[in-house]
């Protein structure tokens, strides 16, 4: 009798959902106090030798962007903060079911069409990316619906063609890690980005970066946009700004996809 016990035993434990770090843990007391009191959350944005500053307290994370900022020596590099507070409330980690579902939503690319954000410099709302879709792969670039899972993968790599107002039609791949308490994407251009007929950021010169990380009552949630960019007057301080549209746009549309899953 002892095996079949111990498969429900572990059948049991695999169903339950596991303890979700503390957000003062994620982001120390400071910075968890202003991030309850704010619904803007907090960012960063460096043009000059950049280093993280709102990186949470994440293994997984810490290593990923650690391995970027290495790799590309950026130039340019803007951090958001962010905490999603469950619509749900209580302090339970989130489910398998739960877990599952986001993480088919944030695969779920083609839903990036028509996301908007605000323009400071403009005074009013714009629309972001004005298509995006999965593709087959980078070279025949063949449109393709977004997935669906039946189980969480570990690891996930997409290919996307996207066109967005700064940098145009370009083709993007997306990198995704997933483990009890986090789901992690990093974006990487496949093709040189242009500022209309200027190239602006060389073939996989650029990242973005996102993790949702469980903190039992709400999400925290990280992203940061960074690059080499050409040296070209005034370009590090256009990009940074595109940056910041860009993650306050997909910070949106996270945000709505997350109250489908916890409402």
């Amino acid at each position: 009798m002892r095996a079949p016990i111990a498969a429900l035993a572990l059948a049991a434990a695999v169903a339950l959902p596991v303890a979700a770090a503390s957000l003062d843990d994620l982001a120390g007391a400071e910075r968890a106090a202003l991030l309850r009191g704010s619904a803007e959350g907090l960012s960063e944005v460096q043009l000059r030798s950049p280093v993280p500053r709102l990186l949470p307290r994440h293994s997984v994370l810490e290593s990923a962007v650690a391995a970027a900022m290495e790799e590309l020596s950026p130039g340019v590099l803007v951090e958001n903060l962010f905490l999603y507070r469950k619509p749900s409330g209580g302090s339970s980690a989130w489910t398998a079911e739960e877990r599952l579902a986001l993480f088919e939503r944030m695969t779920a690319l083609g839903t990036l069409a028509g996301i908007r954000y605000f323009s400071a410099s403009r005074g009013e709302m714009r629309t972001f990316y004005e298509t995006s879709s999965v593709i087959d792969n980078p070279r025949d670039r063949r449109p393709l619906p977004d997935p669906s899972f039946a189980t969480l993968p570990a690891t996930l790599t997409l290919y996307a063609r996207q066109r967005d107002l700064t940098f145009g039609d370009n083709t993007y791949g997306f990198d995704f890690r997933t483990g009890d308490d986090f789901i992690f994407f990093e974006q990487r251009n496949l093709t040189v980005l242009n500022a209309g007929i200027v190239p602006a950021i060389g073939r996989d010169r650029f990242r973005m970066v996102m993790a949702v990380i469980d903190a039992g009552d709400s999400l925290l949630v990280y992203t940061a946009a960074m690059a080499r960019v050409a040296t070209l007057l005034g370009m590090g301080d256009r990009v940074g700004g595109s940056f910041g549209n860009r993650l306050e746009a997909v910070l949106g549309w996270f945000s709505d996809h997350a109250d489908t899953v916890f409402r």
